[in-house]
Protein backbone atom coordinates (compact mmCIF):
# COMPACT_ATOMS: atom_id res chain seq x y z
CA UNK A 1 0.00 0.00 0.00
CA UNK A 2 1.47 3.22 -1.35
CA UNK A 3 -0.83 6.53 0.05
CA UNK A 4 -4.12 5.39 -0.93
CA UNK A 5 -3.33 3.81 -4.24
CA UNK A 6 -3.65 0.21 -4.76
CA UNK A 7 -0.96 -1.47 -6.50
CA UNK A 8 -2.38 -3.72 -9.51
CA UNK A 9 0.17 -6.84 -11.05
CA UNK A 10 -0.67 -9.70 -12.86
CA UNK A 11 -3.97 -11.11 -12.41
CA UNK A 12 -5.28 -8.74 -10.07
CA UNK A 13 -5.17 -5.70 -12.97
CA UNK A 14 -7.65 -7.68 -14.59
CA UNK A 15 -10.18 -8.09 -11.66
CA UNK A 16 -9.78 -5.29 -9.06
CA UNK A 17 -12.51 -2.96 -9.29
CA UNK A 18 -10.84 0.51 -9.99
CA UNK A 19 -11.99 3.74 -9.11
CA UNK A 20 -12.23 6.14 -12.44
CA UNK A 21 -9.57 8.04 -13.67
CA UNK A 22 -9.70 12.03 -14.12
CA UNK A 23 -8.08 12.93 -16.62
CA UNK A 24 -9.49 15.94 -17.79
CA UNK A 25 -6.24 18.29 -18.08
CA UNK A 26 -6.04 21.86 -19.45
CA UNK A 27 -4.56 22.27 -22.26
CA UNK A 28 -0.91 23.93 -22.89
CA UNK A 29 -1.40 27.43 -24.00
CA UNK A 30 0.77 28.05 -26.51
CA UNK A 31 3.69 26.64 -28.68
CA UNK A 32 5.22 30.14 -27.62
CA UNK A 33 6.53 29.17 -23.89
CA UNK A 34 9.75 27.07 -23.68
CA UNK A 35 9.16 23.16 -25.10
CA UNK A 36 11.22 22.00 -21.82
CA UNK A 37 8.32 23.29 -19.72
CA UNK A 38 6.10 20.77 -21.62
CA UNK A 39 6.30 16.73 -19.84
CA UNK A 40 3.99 15.77 -22.29
CA UNK A 41 2.10 16.31 -25.67
CA UNK A 42 -0.86 14.82 -26.11
CA UNK A 43 -2.00 15.30 -30.18
CA UNK A 44 -5.29 13.78 -31.32
CA UNK A 45 -5.49 13.01 -35.31
CA UNK A 46 -4.51 10.73 -37.53
CA UNK A 47 -1.07 8.56 -37.09
CA UNK A 48 1.66 10.97 -39.20
CA UNK A 49 0.22 14.11 -38.54
CA UNK A 50 -0.12 13.74 -34.85
CA UNK A 51 3.19 12.63 -34.40
CA UNK A 52 4.89 15.66 -36.20
CA UNK A 53 2.89 18.13 -34.05
CA UNK A 54 3.73 15.97 -30.79
CA UNK A 55 7.68 16.15 -31.78
CA UNK A 56 6.46 19.96 -32.69
CA UNK A 57 5.31 20.76 -29.11
CA UNK A 58 7.98 19.42 -27.86
CA UNK A 59 10.80 21.36 -29.41
CA UNK A 60 11.36 19.26 -32.48
CA UNK A 61 13.39 16.32 -33.62
CA UNK A 62 16.34 18.88 -33.19
CA UNK A 63 15.89 18.69 -29.50
CA UNK A 64 16.85 15.16 -29.49
CA UNK A 65 18.87 14.40 -32.45
CA UNK A 66 21.33 16.50 -33.64
CA UNK A 67 23.58 16.21 -37.73
CA UNK A 68 25.47 13.30 -37.82
CA UNK A 69 24.13 11.27 -34.92
CA UNK A 70 22.49 7.61 -35.16
CA UNK A 71 19.10 6.80 -33.95
CA UNK A 72 17.78 4.22 -33.11
CA UNK A 73 14.03 3.76 -33.14
CA UNK A 74 12.16 1.14 -31.33
CA UNK A 75 8.81 0.21 -32.23
CA UNK A 76 6.38 -2.65 -31.46
CA UNK A 77 6.70 -5.16 -34.22
CA UNK A 78 6.92 -8.33 -32.34
CA UNK A 79 3.79 -10.17 -33.20
CA UNK A 80 3.33 -10.68 -37.19
CA UNK A 81 -0.04 -8.86 -37.24
CA UNK A 82 -1.28 -5.96 -39.55
CA UNK A 83 -2.10 -2.58 -37.73
CA UNK A 84 -5.97 -3.16 -37.19
CA UNK A 85 -4.96 -5.80 -34.84
CA UNK A 86 -2.87 -2.83 -32.42
CA UNK A 87 -0.60 -5.65 -31.90
CA UNK A 88 2.29 -3.58 -33.18
CA UNK A 89 2.90 0.16 -33.85
CA UNK A 90 1.45 1.58 -36.67
CA UNK A 91 3.45 2.30 -39.62
CA UNK A 92 2.78 5.81 -40.55
CA UNK A 93 4.09 6.77 -36.69
CA UNK A 94 7.43 5.24 -37.66
CA UNK A 95 7.56 6.78 -40.90
CA UNK A 96 6.94 10.12 -38.83
CA UNK A 97 9.92 10.00 -36.59
CA UNK A 98 11.69 8.32 -38.84
CA UNK A 99 11.67 10.84 -41.82
CA UNK A 100 11.90 13.81 -38.67
CA UNK A 101 15.62 12.46 -37.99
CA UNK A 102 16.68 12.39 -41.88
CA UNK A 103 15.63 16.13 -41.69
CA UNK A 104 17.40 16.56 -39.09
CA UNK A 105 20.68 15.27 -40.46
CA UNK A 106 20.96 12.05 -38.65
CA UNK A 107 23.84 9.66 -40.47
CA UNK A 108 21.75 6.48 -39.91
CA UNK A 109 18.48 5.34 -38.97
CA UNK A 110 17.92 2.06 -37.96
CA UNK A 111 14.36 0.78 -36.92
CA UNK A 112 14.84 -2.05 -34.97
CA UNK A 113 12.71 -5.02 -32.28
CA UNK A 114 13.55 -8.30 -31.30
CA UNK A 115 10.92 -9.94 -32.42
CA UNK A 116 9.22 -13.02 -30.42
CA UNK A 117 7.33 -14.31 -33.62
CA UNK A 118 9.57 -15.08 -36.98
CA UNK A 119 11.57 -12.34 -37.77
CA UNK A 120 10.16 -11.96 -41.89
CA UNK A 121 6.52 -12.26 -40.87
CA UNK A 122 6.97 -9.82 -38.30
CA UNK A 123 8.28 -7.31 -40.87
CA UNK A 124 5.80 -8.11 -43.56
CA UNK A 125 2.72 -8.31 -41.42
CA UNK A 126 2.98 -5.32 -39.38
CA UNK A 127 3.73 -3.16 -42.48
CA UNK A 128 6.71 -1.16 -41.00
CA UNK A 129 9.25 -2.00 -43.60
CA UNK A 130 7.52 -1.62 -46.29
CA UNK A 131 6.10 2.14 -45.47
CA UNK A 132 9.57 2.71 -44.23
CA UNK A 133 11.14 1.74 -47.55
CA UNK A 134 8.60 3.95 -49.38
CA UNK A 135 8.73 6.60 -47.48
CA UNK A 136 11.93 6.83 -46.23
CA UNK A 137 14.44 5.24 -48.46
CA UNK A 138 17.66 4.39 -46.47
CA UNK A 139 16.42 3.90 -43.02
CA UNK A 140 17.15 -0.04 -42.22
CA UNK A 141 14.45 -1.84 -40.41
CA UNK A 142 15.25 -5.10 -39.03
CA UNK A 143 13.75 -8.20 -36.35
CA UNK A 144 17.11 -9.15 -34.57
CA UNK A 145 16.83 -12.55 -33.17
CA UNK A 146 20.71 -13.82 -33.18
CA UNK A 147 22.68 -13.71 -29.89
CA UNK A 148 25.61 -11.73 -31.74
CA UNK A 149 23.43 -8.40 -32.23
CA UNK A 150 23.64 -8.65 -28.26
CA UNK A 151 26.24 -7.03 -25.69
CA UNK A 152 26.25 -7.87 -21.62
CA UNK A 153 25.98 -4.83 -19.79
CA UNK A 154 26.18 -4.38 -15.64
CA UNK A 155 22.80 -2.98 -14.51
CA UNK A 156 24.38 -1.61 -10.84
CA UNK A 157 20.60 -0.57 -9.48
CA UNK A 158 19.32 -3.78 -10.07
CA UNK A 159 16.91 -5.62 -7.60
CA UNK A 160 16.85 -8.12 -9.31
CA UNK A 161 18.91 -8.02 -12.32
CA UNK A 162 22.37 -7.38 -12.51
CA UNK A 163 23.79 -8.18 -15.61
CA UNK A 164 21.28 -7.68 -19.30
CA UNK A 165 22.30 -8.44 -22.92
CA UNK A 166 20.83 -5.64 -24.78
CA UNK A 167 21.43 -4.46 -28.60
CA UNK A 168 24.63 -3.19 -28.64
CA UNK A 169 23.74 -0.94 -31.42
CA UNK A 170 21.36 1.20 -28.90
CA UNK A 171 24.82 1.79 -26.85
CA UNK A 172 27.66 4.12 -28.15
CA UNK A 173 25.94 6.91 -27.98
CA UNK A 174 22.98 6.37 -30.31
CA UNK A 175 19.62 8.45 -29.41
CA UNK A 176 17.06 6.16 -28.75
CA UNK A 177 13.47 7.26 -29.59
CA UNK A 178 11.04 4.51 -28.05
CA UNK A 179 7.89 4.25 -30.23
CA UNK A 180 5.64 1.71 -28.07
CA UNK A 181 1.85 0.73 -29.19
CA UNK A 182 -0.52 0.91 -26.38
CA UNK A 183 -2.10 -2.57 -25.45
CA UNK A 184 -3.03 -4.97 -22.90
CA UNK A 185 -0.59 -7.86 -21.70
CA UNK A 186 -1.52 -10.83 -19.62
CA UNK A 187 1.24 -10.12 -17.09
CA UNK A 188 2.16 -6.61 -16.48
CA UNK A 189 -1.56 -5.61 -17.26
CA UNK A 190 -0.56 -3.31 -19.75
CA UNK A 191 2.15 -2.93 -22.08
CA UNK A 192 3.71 0.42 -23.01
CA UNK A 193 7.04 2.22 -23.17
CA UNK A 194 8.41 0.65 -20.37
CA UNK A 195 7.45 -2.57 -21.25
CA UNK A 196 8.17 -2.43 -24.45
CA UNK A 197 11.70 -1.95 -23.40
CA UNK A 198 11.89 -6.01 -23.36
CA UNK A 199 12.41 -5.68 -26.96
CA UNK A 200 15.73 -4.46 -26.70
CA UNK A 201 17.17 -7.19 -24.79
CA UNK A 202 18.06 -10.84 -25.65
CA UNK A 203 16.80 -12.94 -22.77
CA UNK A 204 13.08 -12.42 -22.83
CA UNK A 205 11.77 -15.71 -21.34
CA UNK A 206 13.79 -14.84 -17.97
CA UNK A 207 11.41 -11.99 -17.30
CA UNK A 208 8.64 -14.32 -17.02
CA UNK A 209 10.20 -17.62 -15.38
CA UNK A 210 12.90 -16.63 -13.12
CA UNK A 211 11.77 -13.53 -11.71
CA UNK A 212 9.13 -11.12 -10.99
CA UNK A 213 8.55 -8.95 -14.53
CA UNK A 214 7.35 -5.64 -13.08
CA UNK A 215 10.31 -5.41 -10.66
CA UNK A 216 12.76 -6.79 -13.70
CA UNK A 217 10.82 -4.02 -16.39
CA UNK A 218 11.66 -1.40 -13.76
CA UNK A 219 15.34 -2.50 -13.05
CA UNK A 220 16.03 -2.37 -17.48
CA UNK A 221 14.60 0.98 -17.22
CA UNK A 222 17.23 1.92 -14.62
CA UNK A 223 19.96 1.49 -17.44
CA UNK A 224 18.00 1.68 -21.08
CA UNK A 225 17.02 5.20 -20.87
CA UNK A 226 15.03 6.43 -24.38
CA UNK A 227 15.75 10.51 -25.41
CA UNK A 228 12.28 10.26 -26.18
CA UNK A 229 9.23 8.34 -25.61
CA UNK A 230 6.42 8.31 -28.37
CA UNK A 231 3.46 6.14 -27.26
CA UNK A 232 1.19 4.94 -30.46
CA UNK A 233 -2.49 4.75 -28.98
CA UNK A 234 -4.16 5.39 -32.30
CA UNK A 235 -5.54 2.43 -31.77
CA UNK A 236 -5.40 0.52 -28.39
CA UNK A 237 -5.66 -2.86 -27.68
CA UNK A 238 -7.16 -3.59 -23.83
CA UNK A 239 -8.13 -7.15 -24.14
CA UNK A 240 -6.36 -10.18 -25.28
CA UNK A 241 -2.78 -9.01 -25.27
CA UNK A 242 0.08 -8.46 -25.91
CA UNK A 243 -0.88 -10.46 -29.26
CA UNK A 244 -4.32 -10.86 -29.77
CA UNK A 245 -7.06 -10.93 -31.14
CA UNK A 246 -8.41 -8.68 -28.43
CA UNK A 247 -10.80 -5.73 -28.00
CA UNK A 248 -9.28 -2.73 -29.83
CA UNK A 249 -10.60 0.80 -29.29
CA UNK A 250 -9.28 3.90 -31.07
CA UNK A 251 -7.92 6.92 -29.19
CA UNK A 252 -6.90 8.39 -32.00
CA UNK A 253 -3.65 9.88 -29.72
CA UNK A 254 0.37 10.33 -29.72
CA UNK A 255 1.49 10.98 -26.39
CA UNK A 256 5.34 11.94 -26.89
CA UNK A 257 7.66 12.63 -23.93
CA UNK A 258 10.68 12.94 -22.46
CA UNK A 259 9.73 11.33 -19.14
CA UNK A 260 9.13 7.80 -20.32
CA UNK A 261 6.88 6.55 -16.66
CA UNK A 262 4.92 10.43 -17.19
CA UNK A 263 4.24 9.08 -20.87
CA UNK A 264 3.08 5.48 -19.49
CA UNK A 265 1.13 7.03 -16.64
CA UNK A 266 -0.89 9.00 -18.71
CA UNK A 267 -1.49 6.19 -21.50
CA UNK A 268 -2.87 3.63 -18.63
CA UNK A 269 -5.80 6.49 -18.12
CA UNK A 270 -6.90 6.83 -21.63
CA UNK A 271 -9.44 4.15 -21.78
CA UNK A 272 -10.71 1.10 -19.66
CA UNK A 273 -8.51 -1.60 -19.77
CA UNK A 274 -10.54 -5.07 -19.44
CA UNK A 275 -13.40 -2.90 -18.77
CA UNK A 276 -12.25 -1.18 -15.94
CA UNK A 277 -10.33 2.25 -15.56
CA UNK A 278 -6.78 2.25 -13.77
CA UNK A 279 -4.05 4.91 -12.92
CA UNK A 280 -0.78 4.91 -13.26
CA UNK A 281 0.19 3.94 -10.06
CA UNK A 282 -2.10 0.67 -9.50
CA UNK A 283 0.52 -0.49 -12.20
CA UNK A 284 3.23 -2.10 -10.53
CA UNK A 285 6.33 -1.67 -13.08
CA UNK A 286 5.45 1.96 -13.42
CA UNK A 287 5.04 2.45 -9.51
CA UNK A 288 8.30 0.49 -9.14
CA UNK A 289 10.17 2.65 -11.68
CA UNK A 290 8.37 5.80 -10.01
CA UNK A 291 9.75 5.19 -6.55
CA UNK A 292 13.02 4.42 -8.05
CA UNK A 293 13.43 8.34 -9.39
CA UNK A 294 12.64 7.49 -13.18
CA UNK A 295 10.14 9.79 -13.75
CA UNK A 296 6.48 11.58 -13.13
CA UNK A 297 3.57 9.09 -12.48
CA UNK A 298 0.89 11.41 -10.89
CA UNK A 299 -1.09 12.72 -14.06
CA UNK A 300 -2.45 15.98 -12.16
CA UNK A 301 0.49 17.50 -11.40
CA UNK A 302 2.13 16.90 -15.17
CA UNK A 303 2.25 20.08 -17.40
CA UNK A 304 0.65 19.18 -21.05
CA UNK A 305 0.14 20.23 -23.97
CA UNK A 306 -2.94 19.32 -26.05
CA UNK A 307 -4.08 19.55 -29.49
CA UNK A 308 -5.56 18.23 -32.25
CA UNK A 309 -4.52 17.97 -35.99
Amino acid sequence: MVGDSRIISRRQFIITTATGVAIGLAGYPSFLRAAEEVDLAVIFGEPAAATRKALEALGGITRFVKKGQRVVIKPNMSFAKTPDFAASTHPLVVVAVAQACIEAGAREVLVLDHTLQRAELCLERTGIRDACKQHVPGVHVLALQDRKFFREIRIPQGKVLERVEVLTDILDNAVLINVPVAKSHSATGVSLGLKGLMGLIWDRESFHSQFNINQGIADLATVIKPQLTILDATRAMVSGGPGGPGDVKKPNLIIAGVDPVAVDSYGVGIVPWYGKNFKGRQVEHLLEAYQRGLGKIDVEKLRIYKGTV
